[in-house]
């Protein structure tokens, strides 16, 4: 992924959603929007906008017992920063997918935020910060999360 399809619209867009996703602050701002507008469903959006910037923090628990370093590409430098040297498993995955997970458990339409969860994820390794792997085991732990998190308190 970090060879092949690269122009630099798509590499913007790729890095501005990587940026988004830093921290969870994407989701954090999107559950908090939908909590000001759904008056009805205001909790479970609450913890779903807190969901994200959780899971990056569990996600850097298993980062810091797994230790894989990031990929190392000779010639192709990462096209985007990250906090840490640490890969293992996707941070941006993680708690992308947890959280669009919460959300289409608060209301079926909620769905819709996997396209973002997806394009957040593929970034990743588009832009060389990720082995494919890295993405595929944060999303996994991030749909279990978003399945297991309760939506009220």
């Amino acid at each position: 992924m970090r060879t092949n399809g690269h122009t630099p619209w798509v590499e913007g867009v790729a890095r501005a959603l990587g940026r988004a996703g830093n921290n969870g602050a994407v989701w954090l701002a999107i559950g908090a929007l939908l909590a000001l507008f759904d008056e009805s469903n205001r909790e479970a959006w609450l913890i779903c906008a807190f969901l994200g910037p959780v899971a990056i923090g569990l996600n850097y628990l298993v980062k810091a017992v797994v230790r894989r370093p990031r990929p190392v590409l000779e010639g192709l430098p990462p096209l985007g920063g990250a906090p840490s040297s640490l890969s293992f498993p996707s941070a941006h995955a993680t708690s992308s997918f947890a959280v669009a997970t919460a959300m289409s458990r608060v209301e079926p339409w909620g769905a819709i935020a996997f396209l973002l969860a997806f394009a957040l994820a593929l970034g990743r390794p588009y832009l060389g910060m990720h082995y494919p792997s890295d993405v595929l085991v944060g999303a996994v732990l991030g749909v279990a999360l978003g399945l297991i998190v309760p939506l009220s308190l």
